[in-house]
This record gives structure tokens, sequence and C-alpha cells, in this order.
């Protein structure tokens, strides 16, 4: 029996699989220690052929298919199939160092009831990966490397372990979260709250390999203001409306944004240029989301 499960949720993103795949099999693990779950949205750009030719060379790799309606129904289809004590969570856009995987078991052999987060560096292209693997001093970090724990707001599971047990105990990731964004804190939220320790792991390295769009990225923070109307209500906590800026300060700012549309416009036409305006703009069309739901 394996020791460890990867779980990768996907939609048409045989593009970037083609890299990622290959990197989550070439670990400084042996081979029969841990099995690859793909869970695949039924795709319909050659991931199934792709993966049914990878089985023939690599039989620790799963094609679990279905109509999932998000990343929270597939990754729960993973926890269901996945036959190891630990599940790691990677996604279809993020490369594997080849130590990812030892990174994270070593904490689970050590103890028990803790989750992992590990460092997921943003790179724009196949030559910035390569850029920022060869160069550890030019991939940034979300957190001090002397940071040892984490709250439930940083449970990002494009890097993120936990116990298959602990997991299936607490109810998995909540399938309501169909939209974009925090299915993952959110189960983050619960697994703290059931007594799980969230350990920083910033050895276990992988590469988020993406290049959004502001213009996709301002939708997807309409998005994930919704999903943050829609945690706060499941879970009604005071902590959960200040860490995810659902706070009567953003919302007034807000407001007071809205009545100054030249101002909007004008740090929407120098959002790619400038990464203040960037965030502020999308920030502003994140508390849209928020109101939106409300």
């Amino acid at each position: 029996m394996p020791e460890m499960s990867v779980v990768v949720p996907t939609y048409n993103r045989i593009e970037t699989l083609r890299d990622v795949l290959p990197s989550l099999l070439r670990q400084d693990l042996p081979a029969d220690s841990f099995e690859v779950l793909v869970c695949d949205s039924n795709s319909n750009d050659g991931t199934a052929e792709y993966l049914a030719e990878m089985r023939t060379r690599h039989p620790n790799v799963q094609h679990v298919a279905g109509a999932y309606s998000g990343r929270a129904m597939a990754r729960n289809a993973g926890i269901e199939r996945a036959r190891g004590d630990v599940v790691l969570f990677n996604d279809s856009d993020i490369i594997a160092s080849p130590d990812l995987l030892a990174r994270h078991l070593q904490h689970h052999r050590e103890r028990r009831n803790i989750a992992v987060v590990g460092l997921e560096v943003q790179v724009r292209s196949l030559e910035d990966y390569a850029d920022k693997r060869d160069h550890p001093e030019k991939r940034g970090a979300l957190h001090p490397p002397g940071r040892k724990r984490l709250s439930w707001l940083y449970f990002l599971t494009g890097n993120a372990s936990a116990r298959r047990d602990d997991l299936l105990r607490v109810g998995c990731f909540d399938e309501s979260f169909t939209g974009y964004g925090h299915e993952d804190l959110e189960l983050g939220y619960r697994l703290q709250k059931a007594g799980i320790v969230i350990l920083y792991e910033p050895r276990a390295v992988n590469y988020h390999w993406q290049d959004v769009a502001h213009e996709d990225q301002v939708e997807k923070m309409k998005l994930a203001g919704r999903s943050t109307v829609r945690f706060y209500r499941k879970h009604p906590d005071v902590a959960v409306m200040a860490n995810l800026g659902m706070t009567p300060i953003s919302l007034g700012l807000h407001t007071a944004l809205s009545k100054m549309p030249w101002l909007l416009g004008y740090f929407d036409k120098r959002a790619a240029g400038s990464k203040f305006a960037r965030s502020l703009i999308q920030q502003y069309y994140y508390v849209s989301g928020i109101k939106s739901a409300l």
C-alpha cells in the first residue's frame, strides 16, 4: 500500500499537466510508496488519453474521472479513492520539486494531528520556473522561513497535506463551494477547530505556473468575495470576518470608492504597470463580490 496519495484536480489543463505529472513522478521516493490520483472533471482536451498512456509506464498513476461540480468535489473523489495514510494536494498547474513528497512525509512520520503547508512559488512561464528553481533567492515567500505554524487562513491546497483519517473526520471539502476561492481555507478552519496543528515547511517547494490577466483576476476576485460570504454564513466567527476582509471598514471604503468612478478609472488604467493599483482594483472587486452575495 502506498504511504502517500497525491490528489490533483483538473479540467482541460493538458498543457500544464504534461509538465506537472512528470514532476510528481520524479520524486526521490520509491514509486510504490506513493500514488498520483488525477481527479478529472471529464476533460475533453485529451487528458484521458494522456493519462492512459502514462499508466502504461507508471502504474501508480490513477485517472479518477467524474462529473465534478468544482475543485472541492474533485478533491473529495480523490480522498475517497486514496489508499495512502497521508493525502497531499497539488494542482494541475503546479510543478513539484523532487523532494516535495518526502518533505511532507517527514513531518507526518514524526507526529500525528498535523497538517503541513509548503512553499508555493509563483511563476509565469516555464522559463520563469527554471530560473526560480535554480536561483532560490528569487522565489519570494509568503511567510518568513523561521515560521513553524500557520493559521487556517494559509491552508492553501496547492501545496498542503493531511492524514486521510483527519480529512474524513472533519467531512472533507464542502462541495457547496463550486465557484472560485476558499474551499481550502474553510477545510483548514475545520481542521484547526478539530485540533489539527497546521505546520509550515518552506523546504517543501512547488511552482504555481500561471499568468492571469488583470481582467481575469478581477472576475476571480468577485467570485472569491461571494465565497467569503458563504464561508461566514457557515461559520459566523469574528475571526473569519476579520481575516477575510468582510468588515465595516472594508465595506465602507468600497462604498466611498464607488462614489468616485474617476478615481477607480485612474487606478484601473494603471493596473498593468503598478502593483499597488492592480491590488487596489482587485480588492475593490473582491468586496463587490461580498456585497453582491450579501
